[in-house]
């Protein structure tokens, strides 16, 4: 679960003019590999010290518009993230996506972006009508809101600040996540991350959350590349099945469930994950 500080650190000029934070870790010459943060954080939350090395990836990860060191995109959409990503100069590679990372990684595929992607954890598409009645309630009035007053729910996205997310996400998890979040060092670059999310203010993580707790706007069903899913078995914050509706929505897509894993599993199976994607 060890994380490192990127190796290398930049902003790239889109076509429109607009800047896209970045970082890498791993050999500047390695296999491009994009990573989709997850909720909140920044670019320089990386996963998988040391094994990108070994495999010769190059691990980059793109701060969002309106996070961290990228430049605001006001109605941005998930169909807007694979322009970005090949404006950037990312085309035909494989794509990580964790947590609400996850359906922007899946845009990349359904946009022919990604040659393959790796979900971890991901947010599952929790306004999709096979979740309609089985939300809990607090989850279905937050997916009634986005569906029926996008402006107010993103609105009240807005309110939150990087501690209370981490409120939100470190002390109602499993014993085997807040082992993770909880190490010094680790809770260092994971706070450091949420606040360089956050340096513009909170309109990026709004408008991200609703993007993914609304309908996705691309057909699951025509991801044509090969799509790995990984969830913890202690894992209840992500998806409401920790991924198997989501799995049997994506042609041929592999579906893994880690015994024992909580939703840290990016960091605590980092090495499984890599090699996976890496047999591609």
């Amino acid at each position: 679960m060890k994380v490192e500080s990127p190796a290398r650190l930049g902003q790239a000029t889109l076509p429109d003019g607009r800047r896209l934070g970045w970082a890498e870790w791993g050999p500047p010459e390695g296999r491009p590999v994009l990573l989709c943060p997850g909720a909140g954080t920044s670019r320089t939350l990386g996963f998988g010290a040391g094994t990108v090395d070994r495999l010769g990836i190059r691990l980059v990860s793109l701060d969002r518009p309106g996070l961290g060191a990228s430049d605001p995109d006001p109605g941005r959409t998930l169909t807007d993230w694979p322009a970005d990503v090949r404006g950037f100069g990312l085309d035909g590679i494989p794509v990580v996506g964790f947590s609400q990372g996850g359906p922007f990684a899946l845009a990349c595929a359904a946009a022919g972006v990604a040659s393959r992607v790796t979900i971890v954890s991901g947010s599952d598409e929790v306004a999709a009508p096979e979740f309609r009645d089985g939300l809990p309630a607090e989850l279905r009035g937050l997916v009634d809101s986005v569906a029926g007053d996008p402006a107010a729910a993103e609105e009240f996205f807005s309110r939150f600040t990087p501690d209370a997310l981490w409120d939100m996400i470190v002390p109602g998890s499993p014993a085997e996540d807040r082992a993770v979040y909880e190490d010094p060092a680790f809770e260092r670059a994971y706070r450091r991350a949420m606040a360089e999310a956050f340096q513009q203010g909170p309109g990026g993580y709004a408008r991200d959350t609703l993007l993914a707790m609304g309908r996705w706007p691309f057909d699951l069903g025509r991801v044509s590349v090969p799509v790995d899913l990984w969830y913890g078995e202690l894992d209840h914050g992500h998806s409401p099945d920790r991924g198997a509706t989501l799995a049997g929505r994506i042609p041929g897509a592999r579906h893994h469930v880690v015994p024992g894993a909580g939703g840290a599993v990016l960091w605590t199976h980092a090495e499984r994950i890599l090699e996976t994607l890496a047999e591609g």
